[in-house]
């Protein structure tokens, strides 16, 4: 915000060294008062206790636990747990199979969410391209899609890619000279990748190609204008315009994708039917695995926390890019 000093108190010279005198607009930014610092926490205050009431037990129980050795004994008898300081976080750390799974998890979460948000600003731009009437019908058939909870999204792909009863075996085997009767998405671990991320890339294109869309409104329509005028053509125009002014936008929904993306279970989980091999494992699902299936709780609470801890850095992208966006001059 600025304030305009009194035209009385700044003049200087007219044109042409004329002797006139014309007012001298000075801008100065206004201080920020009270109410501006208070009023965002009095607005947000409610949301923040709300999810300090719901996450602070489960979390804070999560971190003690990462410090003990928890097992069916201590269970079953009621015994307190033993600290064990950081024998868990080394444990996990120096285990080369929690490695393995990082490196999995990350190549994953990079990979679908760039095909995620390429393919969702594609179909984004599309829309803007069609009428009213398609562009509505997209709208509604992609919120059906998102509207899908994880698991169903799970088993209709899992279904789709059956050995047996499969469609996709079927129509792939119908291609002249090509034999996929029977053929197994999940014998190699790169054909079975390319299925979970299918399923994790077809359930994210509709948030991010409505959102997309959305920011693609406010585009003005004069700057595409004078840049055809220009004799700018439509890839320097969407890159020195459209990209510019969408990538506010673009930075949120690309780091809201990497948080989900990031905590995978539900997809792998299901298509290996509640036993992903070592090569389908993610962090959510080997944290999972060493809590419940081998009863060493400490050791899954340990990476529970790593996880947390790597997501907190796109959860700082995602908060520095609001805060700037909502900030007003």
């Amino acid at each position: 915000m600025y304030a305009v000093d009194s035209p009385a108190t700044r003049t200087q010279s007219g044109p042409n060294g004329s002797g006139a005198e014309r007012p001298v607009v000075r801008h100065k930014r206004r201080k920020r008062g009270g109410d501006d610092v208070v009023l965002p926490w009095l607005l947000s205050g409610p949301a923040l206790i709300l999810l300090a009431l719901l996450l602070a037990y489960p979390v804070g129980r999560m971190l003690v636990l990462s410090f003990q050795k928890l097992g069916l004994k201590e269970l079953w008898t009621g015994a307190a747990a033993p600290f064990v300081g950081l024998d868990n976080y080394v444990a996990v750390l120096s285990d080369s199979a929690f490695w393995s799974v990082v490196t999995r998890t990350v190549l994953f979460t990079a990979v679908s969410v760039v095909l995620s948000v390429l393919i969702g600003l594609g179909v984004a731009l599309l829309m803007r391209r069609v009428n009213r009437t398609v562009r509505l019908l997209m709208i509604i058939a992609m919120m059906f899609v998102w509207a899908l909870p994880a698991l169903v999204q799970a088993q209709i792909f899992k279904m789709m890619t059956d050995s047996d009863v499969g469609v996709i075996n079927y129509l792939i085997d119908k291609l002249p000279g090509v034999e996929f009767q029977n053929h197994s998405w999940f014998f190699t671990p790169i054909q079975g990748w390319i299925v979970i991320t299918s399923c994790v890339v077809w359930a994210g294109i509709p948030f991010l190609a409505i959102t997309l869309n959305a920011g693609l409104t406010q585009v003005p329509k004069e700057l595409m204008e004078a840049a055809t005028v220009d004799g700018a053509n439509a890839w320097q125009s969407f890159k020195n315009i459209t990209v510019p002014i969408l990538k506010p936008l673009m930075v949120i929904v690309t780091t809201l994708s990497v948080i989900w993306n990031f905590g995978l279970f539900t997809q792998n989980w299901v298509m290996r039917d509640g036993k992903p091999e070592p090569e389908f494992q993610t962090l959510a699902t080997y944290s999972y695995v060493q809590a419940f299936a081998q009863n060493k709780y400490g050791l899954g609470s340990a990476i529970a926390m790593i996880t947390v801890l790597i997501l907190l850095g796109a959860m700082a992208v995602y908060i520095r890019q609001m805060f700037k966006i909502g900030e007003v001059d």
